[in-house]
């Protein structure tokens, strides 16, 4: 019975193997990887890239001071504008299966140029984002270790961090797989327990605070400090484009990465807004964060709540989740730089598209998602504050790697495109496309908002101004390089060609005369 059973389940195994591999060749490629990772793995690297703990650990201090309690809607509000994007990207992702993701993506939506500037940008803004992500773990790991934090205890435990990520992710899509598993685990586990343990022992408000400023806006409107507060939203929601990053490795693709890419914005967002919530009605002095008195709640609450010891354990729980998050961004990185490289569309590519037969890994794109973060790491040492301005690029670039795919989909949909994959939204695909792209430009917009006016002019502009720099440099690349014209692979096919009408010539007066007779 049982062995009947096996064989049913590899027979099915082998059947979607067999359709994945077919439906790839259709789209021009044959893929080296191996579909070792499930559902639930996958679905776990996307939560894992986006990581609840991380992203509310690192800005709850600065929301909360920026709009108060209130600041803890933006997640409700953020998580539908980008559940909208999430559903634009399943259908493409169901049609196009491809590894690299918003490169191959917008490849077939648009075109060569289109596509080597979309991934350009997400490229440097993962590279940069996985920087930030091992710097901001450097001060936890510190602590941990008890080193006094200082600039180089941050930079050698933040390398200590990428050097264990990197492992990670060289020793296969399997190890890969369980470390994102472990990593979800891990994360729940502890944003469950925390948060319950801060709403039984350290809570000091009721709901009704949740609609309490405390007068975090000063002589300004309300809704100019819930859009800076509301940042904490805007940088938690993106990592469940990671799923579609790795579409070469996950069997039945067309069907399972779509599910996992609405899982991680429904399981990972609530996550986030628990523990925000937990953290928000247990901050006893809300008043003296939002004066600046108190720069680190979070630090003081798991200090009280837990004791010295305990907040190291729940400081190691979040070191997971920082390894985790890093490991997974590093995961994405890879996986678009192979993709340009076995396109052929960027210097570099005879290495970047080298495959390791044996873990089944595209190794020199892994190194170069860790030496690239590295670098920006070390910077560090000559000036923080220019490791802040680089940072300050990273959430824009990936909104804006969004936005080109949102509004290639767009395009495509308005010329013709019907989308054929094994997820359709059928008569919702145009008005929740064009709800995605108008989310994706007021969430843009916020970002780049100049928010400091006491500053310098290119300190209060640096998030555009970053931007700008990496879409010129990118631009001249292009022109000067003209990589996105190597390659022959197909582009620009989602939209249906016209039929070309036959050329009508002159009748002569001998065909006529023959017709006559």
């Amino acid at each position: 019975m049982q062995e009947d059973l096996n064989k049913k389940m590899n027979g099915s195994k082998s059947e979607y193997h067999d359709s994945d591999a077919a439906h790839l060749a259709s789209l021009g490629y044959k893929s080296e990887f191996r579909r070792d990772m499930s559902p639930w793995a996958n679905f776990s690297l996307g939560f894992t890239y986006l990581s609840p703990v991380v992203g509310v650990y690192t800005l709850f201090a600065y929301a909360l001071a920026q709009g108060g309690p209130p600041m803890i809607w933006s997640f409700l509000i953020v998580g539908l504008g980008q559940l909208l994007v999430a559903l634009v990207f399943s259908e493409i992702v169901a049609q196009y299966p491809v590894a690299g993701g918003v490169y191959p993506w917008a490849r077939r939506l648009w075109g060569r140029k289109w596509a080597w500037m979309t991934g350009w940008i997400y490229l440097v803004a993962l590279l940069v984002t996985i920087a930030s992500v091992v710097y901001g773990a450097g001060p936890y790991l510190a602590q941990v270790l008890g080193f006094e934090i200082s600039v180089n205890a941050t930079i050698l435990c933040a390398i200590i961090i990428l050097v264990l990520s990197t492992i990670i992710n060289f020793l296969g899509t399997k190890v890969l797989a369980a470390a994102a598993v472990i990593g979800f685990t891990a994360e729940i586990i502890g944003a469950l327990v925390v948060g319950f343990w801060l709403l039984l022992t350290q809570r000091h408000h009721s709901l009704s605070i949740l609609f309490d400023s405390f007068g975090a806006q000063g002589s300004h409107s309300y809704l100019y400090a819930f859009a800076a507060a509301g940042l904490i939203g805007i940088f938690q929601y993106y990592g469940f484009e990671a799923c579609g990053d790795v579409a070469e490795e996950v069997p039945n693709p067309g069907v399972l990465i779509p599910k996992a890419m609405r899982r991680t914005i429904y399981i990972g967002g609530a996550a986030a807004t628990f523990v925000c919530l937990a953290l928000v009605l247990s901050v006893a002095d809300i008043p003296a964060v939002i004066a600046g008195k108190d720069v680190t709640p979070v630090d003081t609450l798991l200090n009280t709540a837990f004791g010295s010891v305990g907040a190291k354990i729940v400081l190691g729980i979040v070191l997971i989740s920082f390894l985790s998050c890093a490991m997974s961004l590093q995961a994405a990185a890879s996986r678009l730089a192979y993709s340009y490289g076995r396109d052929d569309m960027i210097i570099g590519s005879r290495l970047l598209k080298k495959f390791s037969v044996s873990r089944h890994i595209p190794p020199y794109s892994l190194l170069l998602a860790a030496i690239v973060p590295a670098i920006i790491v070390l910077g560090s040492k000559v000036s923080t504050d220019a490791l802040n301005k680089i940072i300050s690029f990273a959430s824009l670039g990936i909104y804006l790697g969004f936005q080109m795919v949102v509004l290639a989909a767009l395009r495509a949909r308005l010329k013709g495109w019907q989308p054929s994959g094994k997820y359709q939204l059928g008569k919702w695909g145009l008005p929740v496309n064009i709800g995605a792209l108008i989310y994706g430009i007021i969430a843009m917009i916020n970002m780049c908002w100049p928010r400091t006016p006491d500053a310098p002019w290119y300190d209060n502009y640096i998030v555009l101004l970053s931007g700008f720099v990496v879409v010129v440099i990118g631009t001249v690349y292009m022109m000067v390089h003209r990589s996105y014209g190597h390659s022959e692979m197909p582009h620009n096919d989602a939209i249906p060609k016209k039929p070309q009408k036959e050329a009508i010539l002159p009748v002569t007066s001998n065909q006529v005369d023959a017709l006559n007779d």
